[in-house]
């Protein structure tokens, strides 16, 4: 039987809540790797010095962050399902002294915000994760004003982003995973071509625009980007976790050996490709 929404959406926060720790402890290494995807989603949501911004998936704080640092007239409200990862938001934001930046725990299905209320609406790798994708889209138009920009990024296609597919091939051909159903939450759900445009505009948001932005993740060794990768990536998490010893072993032998034919100038680069998509709502 597979699961509700109510209930992935109920153990997704608390895998992001266990996760938190890892994702504070790599934040520099996270910022630095993510950076021109949240620029690019930022870039294509408009903002003025006065905007009003909400970012959904917010985790740790970005691009929420980044924007509230454009907007010193407006505000930035990070929304996120794990209270744990918005915690380390709030610490980075006071760091960074920000004063215009407020948090709110909630379900990106139904977001507790009023009608109209935000000048632009940003998610940065949230949207394929969503259990009830639509409603969420949905949601983000709602609350959205007139004129406002919606602007997302999302995992391209599992070709375009060795730094993922190559450590969770590896643990797919060492164990069984479940195959999860079609249109299920996942890392490359929203990857096709064309595939968010026509969620945006079903949406009803106009003068879609879709692109693709690539960067790498670098890593000095293959040894830390083990550590990296087993702190941060859920699904990694989740595949080791179903292994026994020895094929744990295997797995992070095949991988070691896998990156050797990404190391470049004495650091491992892994490709990262991401679907820019924004729209504006009528």
């Amino acid at each position: 039987m597979s699961a509700s929404p109510e209930q992935i959406r109920d153990q997704q926060r608390s895998t992001w809540d266990e996760f938190s720790a890892g994702w504070q402890k790599w934040d520099a290494e996270v910022l630095g790797w993510h950076a021109p995807f949240g620029d690019a989603v930022i870039q294509e949501a408009w903002l003025r010095p006065d905007s009003v911004v909400l970012d959904v998936a917010a985790g740790t704080g970005e691009p929420g962050l980044t924007a509230a640092a454009l907007v010193p007239r407006g505000s930035v409200t990070l929304l996120d399902l794990s209270e744990g990862m918005l915690s380390v938001a709030v610490e980075k934001a006071s760091g960074r002294g920000l004063t215009n930046v407020h948090t709110a725990v909630g379900d990106a299905a139904q977001l507790p915000f009023g009608d109209a209320a935000y000048d632009a609406v940003l998610c940065r790798f949230g949207l394929m994760f969503f259990p009830r994708m639509s409603d969420a889209v949905d949601e983000m138009v709602r609350v959205a004003k007139p004129g406002a920009r919606i602007s997302a990024a999302v995992w391209g296609r599992a070709a375009e982003n060795p730094w993922a597919t190559l450590i969770l091939g590896t643990i797919a051909r060492h164990t069984e995973l479940p195959v999860p159903p079609a249109g299920a939450p996942g890392l490359f759900r929203c990857a096709a071509q064309g595939f968010m445009s026509r969620v945006f505009t079903e949406a009803g948001l106009v003068d879609v625009i879709e692109r693709k932005v690539s960067t790498d993740l670098v890593q000095a060794s293959p040894e830390l980007y083990w550590e990296f990768m087993t702190d941060i990536a859920t699904t990694v998490a989740v595949g080791l976790a179903r292994a026994d010893a020895e094929s744990r072993e295997l797995i992070r032998s095949d991988v070691f050996q896998l990156l050797g034919r990404y190391e470049h100038n004495g650091a491992i680069r892994l490709r990262s490709t991401a679907t820019i998509v924004a729209g504006t709502r009528a």
